[in-house]
Parts: structure tokens; C-alpha cells; sequence
């Protein structure tokens, strides 16, 4: 961590925003992965139903990442990231007070359009103001609060249905959403923009504006396909294993809710080292090579956790390279997107790549949800896990390799060669 050292207060104060922000993003999200069976045992639900209700929030967290990018360039990254957080928090703590599926349907939806831009401003805003040369590790850091808030909703999870009634405890884990408002006190008060971006905006004031469409220019389109490729393959499979896990080890491994909490840290914590280790990685040998190494290993360990005849003590071993491999390639994407997009539409193109992988791969759950009914729930999360980590091996290739590359040469626009 030698490389935080080397930031002053401004640029620290950066980073506990946007690492805390990961954290309750993913704290809001990662607890209604917990409450699935609940749903399904007290509203009477089916597997499909529940994994419309992750797709839904994915979907629309795929156009609230790309507005938020579009306004963020427009307004400034530190004003849309307060926005974006207050937003997810509202209807998370709204989603406590549901009464049936058509309501939670519909705060699921409004909540996903500030989950996603809140990743979209928060990346952009770390990537620019740190050195070319410890980008992956800080950006991957920073993505790594992902970890922290899947491991406290573990927590809360496995307090509240311990010493909680099921039909209050369910509600509890939502109504914590409340807690994320105080972050934008700290941020209003202690996170300034970034100079690249102040200095592109006054360098462009007399200018006409830049068309939130020009991602697809001609310049930037391959970019923009690729990587949004790129983050479909990352994004579903990742989405595929962590929604129905907590269900597959309830409802087909039949483990209690304490087992069940105690192997989900397991790969929370794999979770974790696999950030850190693939932001490390992405500044030591490169971002592709990242790709190809966290895919290749993600895809054997979905196979081997799903697939093969496995005890419940190996589950639990495995469990800690499953959770590594599934994050490791997010420790060095944030990085990678903020360096393949010039200035004046970085959080537009990353917010638009980041945003349609997420969307696409929304859709994931619900077809998860869907054939588990027919081929069971181990087989569906492995056929399309493992698909999508074999997109992400092949985008890897077109793309080029951005190490070190300095941000002010991308300021005028153009691609990323």
C-alpha cells in the first residue's frame, strides 16, 4: 500500500469516498440474494419470479450507470455521486416496506438506476486522480469494498434470521439501507473533482459540446463494443454464481442459515484477495493478462463447484479460489475502462460499457432461474458461467494493453490505440 502514501489528503479522502461507496453498493445490492428463499417460501413465488427481481435491478442499474456517466461528464463526477447514492439508499430502505411482488418489482427497478451510476462516477473519480503507474492497484482497491459490503450483508444476514422472526428478518437487512446517507455528508464536505477533469471542462468551455453519442464515432466505436463485451462476459458470470448461491446451498445442499452464512464468507474473503491480487496483477504484468488468468481459473472453479460430486467440507475449500477467481478480473477493469476513453467522455464510454455488461448480463439470473426448473440449479449456473467467462477470454484479445498509459494523452479525444 505504499502507493497510498503517496497521495495527499484530497486524494485520499477520494479514495475512502469511493471505497466506501463500493461497500454500500454492494451492501444494498448483495442483500436480496439472501432473502430469496424467504421470498419464495413466504410470498409463494417461483425460482423465475425471484430471478426477474435481480434482472430488473441489473437492467435498469444499466441505464442509470450510463445517465450517470453522461451527467457526470456534463456537471462533475463528486455532485452525481452524492445523487446516485442517496437515490439506491431511499429505495432500498423502501423495499423493507413492500407488501407483494409488484411493489418490491418496481423498487428493485428505481434502486438499480442509482446502483449503477453509482460505480460508473465512483471509478472515473479514483482513476483520474491517481499516478498512471498505481491505477489498477487503486482502482482495483477501491472495488474491493464490493467484498467488505457482500461480507456485512453475510453478517446482518445471519444475525437477523438468527434472532429475528423470518418475516421481520428479511426486512431488516433493507432497512439498513438508511445508513449509506451519511457517506454523502462526508463527500459533499471533503471530495473536490478531479483537475483532469476541471481542466478538460474549462479547456473545452467556448467549445460546443460533446455529443453523449460520441462513443459510437467512428474513432471510439470498436472501443465501445469491445469493452462492452468485455464487461458483459465479467459481469454475467459473476452475476450468475452470486445470486443463486445462497439458494443453491439452502435449498440443494440443504445447509442452515449459520452454515450457509459461514461458507458465503468463506468466499467473501476469497472474494476480497481476489480483488487486491487482480488490481496488483493489472499494474504488474499487464490488463489483458489479467483477463486470460482470472477467466481460465473462474471457469474451472465454477465447473468444479457445481458440477462435480463434491462433500460439503470440499465445497467449503473451494469456496475461497471460487470467490477469488470471480473478482480478481474486476481488480483491474475499472483501471483498464478509464484508460481506453479520452477526458471529455471517459464516465460516458465507461459508464456505457460497464452498464450494457451489466444489463446483458441481468439476464443471467432469470434464465438461471427459469432452466434450474427443468435441469436443476447446479447445472444452470455452470452452463452460463461458464459461457461467459469464455467471452470474456476472447474480447480480451482484441483489446489492447493500456499499463501505464497517461490520461492527459487521451484529453483531445480519439481512441485508444
Amino acid at each position: 500500500m505504499s502507493w497510498f502514501g503517496e497521495l495527499d489528503q484530497k486524494g485520499k479522502r477520494t479514495f475512502y469516498a469511493s471505497f466506501l461507496g463500493w461497500t454500500i453498493d454492494a451492501l444494498d445490492y448483495m442483500v436480496f440474494t439472501f432473502v430469496i428463499a424467504t421470498l419464495i417460501q413466504l410470498w409463494g413465488i417461483d425460482r423465475g419470479q425471484a430471478g426477474l427481481l435481480g434482472t430488473v435491478t441489473l437492467l435498469f442499474s444499466a441505464l442509470g450507470g450510463w445517465g450517470a456517466g453522461i451527467l457526470a461528464d456534463k456537471y462533475g463526477r463528486v455532485r452525481v455521486l452524492q445523487f446516485t447514492i442517496l437515490w439506491f439508499s431511499v429505495c432500498t430502505v423502501g423495499i423493507g416496506f413492500t407488501q407483494n411482488f409488484e411493489q418490491i418489482f418496481v423498487l428493485r427497478a428505481l434502486q438499480g438506476l442509482g446502483f449503477g451510476g453509482e460505480w460508473a462516477v465512483g471509478s472515473v473519480l479514483m482513476g483520474e486522480i491517481i499516478q498512471a503507474k498505481h491505477r489498477g492497484k487503486a482502482v482495483g482497491t477501491v472495488q474491493s469494498g464490493w467484498a467488505v459490503g457482500w461480507g456485512i450483508a453475510a453478517l446482518l444476514y445471519t444475525l437477523a434470521f438468527s434472532v429475528l422472526p423470518e418475516e421481520w428478518a428479511w426486512r431488516s437487512l433493507f432497512w439498513v439501507g438508511v445508513l449509506p446517507a451519511l457517506l454523502v455528508l462526508y463527500i459533499r464536505k471533503h471530495v473536490p473533482e478531479p483537475e483532469i477533469f476541471t481542466a478538460t471542462r474549462q479547456r473545452n468551455q467556448d467549445k460546443a459540446a460533446v455529443s453523449p453519442w460520441a462513443i459510437f464515432s467512428p474513432a471510439l466505436l470498436r472501443t465501445t463494443a469491445l469493452t462492452a463485451l468485455l464487461c458483459t462476459g465479467i459481469q454475467g458470470g459473476y452475476y450468475a454464481v452470486t445470486t443463486w448461491l445462497p439458494t443453491y446451498l439452502k435449498t440443494e445442499r440443504h445447509l442452515s442459515v449459520l452454515n450457509t452464512g459461514g461458507y458465503l464468507l468463506v468466499i467473501i474473503v476469497g472474494s476480497f484477495c481476489g480483488y487486491i491480487s487482480g488490481a496488483y496483477l493489472a499494474d504488474r504484468f499487464g490488463r489483458r493478462l489479467n483477463f486470460f488468468l482470472f477467466a481460465a481459473l473462474s471457469g474451472v472453479c465454477v465447473y468444479g463447484y457445481t458440477q462435480l460430486p463434491l462433500s460439503d467440507h470440499q465445497m467449503l475449500f473451494l469456496g475461497f479460489p471460487l470467490g477469488f477467481a470471480a473478482s480478481g478480473m474486476f481488480g483491474g477493469l475499472g483501471a483498464y475502462l478509464t484508460e481506453l476513453f479520452p477526458s471529455e467522455l471517459r464516465a460516458n464510454g465507461q459508464g456505457f460499457a460497464y452498464n450494457f455488461g451489466r444489463g446483458i448480463g441481468a439476464l443471467f439470473p432469470s434464465l438461471v432461474g427459469y432452466l434450474s426448473q427443468g435441469m436443476g440449479l447446479a447445472a444452470a449456473i455452470g452452463l452460463f458461467a461458464g459461457g461467459a467467462y469464455a467471452v470474456v477470454f476472447l474480447t480480451a484479445l482484441l483489446l489492447p494493453e493500456t499499463r501505464g498509459r497517461d490520461l492527459a494523452s487521451l484529453a483531445e479525444g480519439g481512441a485508444a490505440d
